[in-house]
């Protein structure tokens, strides 16, 4: 250990510097996930000029576009982290997210000003994207350097609270917004509440991180004249360190992401999308599990003090690929009994010409889905159905079956635009019809939810993330020197979670619409972790007794 190292004690206050730190984390992350809990309502709001599929997709592809900058924000404001400081960077990150945040609340819908609403929309989640990306580095790099040597796990545990507990305040807050205006005027206007509520967040905010003095680690850096002239080329051009970020990214990173939006944000949209538990009831058992769940991030922070922060990732990340499958399939059973039960009496499958259908991702909303075979596939994907896909002879129009029931689609590319809404209207409530008879059930019964085991279920995927997410800022802190610490360790952590975990949803609903399988999207997870598990027991090297200050 340094000297400088040795002669840093953290007290009182520094305790509250870290504190301060952690909420105002919190905020920019109760910013962030806005947005996810309320697609299905944005969706309408800005997404009303297409079909309801596609534009549950291209609302799924504008939650993405905030994850797929996330990278571009870690180098770009890692870069200023390392050249300026840690507290003036995420100052201004703050500062961008609250205001774009605030922007959605404000703007105009589809309805009243067109195709400018989801293009502004999207715009602001970029912003959101480059402002989480050199948020979560500055704060992580920030708490590492402050704590003592042995306790580097256990205070940037604090840190990884932060993205539960937003997760969890813009749950509650959407909860009680809903309860207090009601569902009819939630709809309309009142989801618009959240978002324009950020400001004043935004405004507590700045004011505690207005207080914040700068990481010790960092001043006496820059005091000793040691700091980066070109922290990117450090970082990234000099092969020692690139190996360390790939090594983070695909050892520890990517696995982590992908049980951290698996258990908390997929989740809940497969407990509202193809379950089809109400909303509000699926939010509060998330909310509950979340809750339950959250001291688990301490405990696992300080444990890897003690034991390591690789094998705790990497079990985590093991556990998670090895129960996701029975897990969900359990979920199902508890949350919606008459779904899990049809789907065993009554088996669904499309006969239909492999020819006759195609991919039905759409992220612009301008193909019209009209053939015999997409047309039934599109159905049942919206209803939540598991379907087996059966070749039918070439040229033969698609059918569905359900059980001994036979319902024959219609080729509707050669009919005129009204004449082939209305004939898919009254297809639609046929197969409908159909499906209820069988005891596919259109919404899960709030009634017959077996909630404790739900939120066992629950409690259980959180369990994981809490063990991956827990440890993971102080593993990556302890990669990489003072120097390029805050660009180093920031794009690993935001590839691994604004590509492999943020677009998990959209990858998953894909992978589920083709082949028919409401569980099949859960191997992007599963394959992805277990990869992670595989690289990091080769190559990472535990480092939780290296010295950060050199």
């Amino acid at each position: 250990m340094t000297d400088a190292a040795a002669e840093h004690t953290v007290d009182r206050s520094d305790r509250l510097v870290i504190l301060a730190s952690s909420v105002g984390t919190v905020i920019e992350w109760y910013d962030f996930y806005l947005y996810g809990s309320l697609a299905a309502i944005i969706t309408v709001q800005f997404f009303s000029g297409v079909n309801e599929t596609t534009g549950y997709i291209f609302a799924l592809m504008a939650f993405a576009a905030g994850f797929a900058v996330r990278p571009f924000g870690a180098v770009f404001f890692g870069r200023l982290g390392d050249l300026w400081g840690r507290k003036n960077t995420f100052l201004v990150t703050m500062l961008l997210m609250g205001l774009s945040t605030f922007v959605v609340g404000l703007l105009p819908s589809y309805a009243a000003i067109g195709v400018a609403a989801p293009i502004i929309l999207i715009a602001m989640r970029l912003l959101q994207g480059l402002a989480l990306g050199g948020e979560y580095g500055g704060a992580a790099t920030y708490v590492a350097e402050h704590a003592p040597p042995g306790k580097r796990g256990l205070y940037t545990s604090f840190i990884q609270i932060t993205a539960t507990a937003g997760l969890m305040l813009s749950l509650l807050v959407i909860l009680g917004v809903r309860t207090a205006v009601g569902e009819a005027a939630f709809l309309d206007w009142g989801w618009r509440i959240p978002f324009l509520v950020s400001i004043l967040l935004l405004g507590v905010s700045l004011w505690i991180r207005l207080k914040l003095a700068e990481s010790p680690a960092f001043a006496r850096m820059k005091a000793e004249g040691r700091g980066s002239t070109t922290p990117l080329k450090d970082s990234f051009g000099r092969w020692p360190n690139l190996k360390l970020v790939l090594l983070a990214l695909v050892g520890l990173t990517a696995g982590q992401a992908v049980v951290w939006y698996t258990g908390q944000f997929y989740a809940l949209f497969f407990l509202e999308k193809t379950l089809k538990v109400d909303a509000a009831l699926a939010n509060i058992l998330i909310a509950v599990s979340l809750l339950l769940a959250t001291p688990f991030f301490i405990f696992w922070g300080w444990l890897s003090d003690r034991v390591g922060r690789k094998p705790i990732i990497l079990t985590g990340c093991l556990l998670a690929a090895l129960t996701y499958f029975p897990l969900f399939h359990a979920l199902t059973g508890a949350a919606n009994p008459q779904l899990a039960a049809a789907t065993v009496s009554a088996p669904v499958s499309v006969h239909a010409d492999p020819a006759d259908c195609a991919f039905q991702f759409d992220p612009v909303g301008k193909t019209v889905f009209d053939s015999a075979c997409d047309l039934a596939k599109s159905y049942l994907a919206k209803a939540g159905v598991t379907y087996a896909n059966v070749a039918a002879p070439a040229g033969s129009v698609a059918e569905v079956r359900i059980g001994e029931t036979v319902v024959t689609s219609f080729d509707g590319a050669a009919l005129p635009r009204a004449e082939f809404k209305t004939r898919k209207t009254e297809w639609e409530a046929g197969l409908g019809a159909a499906l209820a008879a069988a005891g596919y059930p259109a919404k899960a019964d709030s009634a017959l939810v077996n909630k404790p085991l739900v939120v066992a279920i629950l409690f259980l995927l959180v369990m994981y993330v809490t063990m991956v997410y827990g440890p993971i800022a102080a593993a990556l802190v302890e990669m990489f020197p003072t120097s390029i610490r805050y660009t180093s360790m920031s794009l690993p952590y935001h590839i691994g979670n604004g590509w492999f975990g943020g677009f998990l949803p959209t990858t998953a609903f894909a992978m589920v619409a083709a082949t028919g399988n409401i569980y099949y999207g859960l191997w992007y997870p599963v394959v992805v972790a277990l990869v992670t598990v595989v690289v990091g027991v080769l190559f990472i090297r535990d480092r939780k007794d290296v010295d950060i200050h050199g």
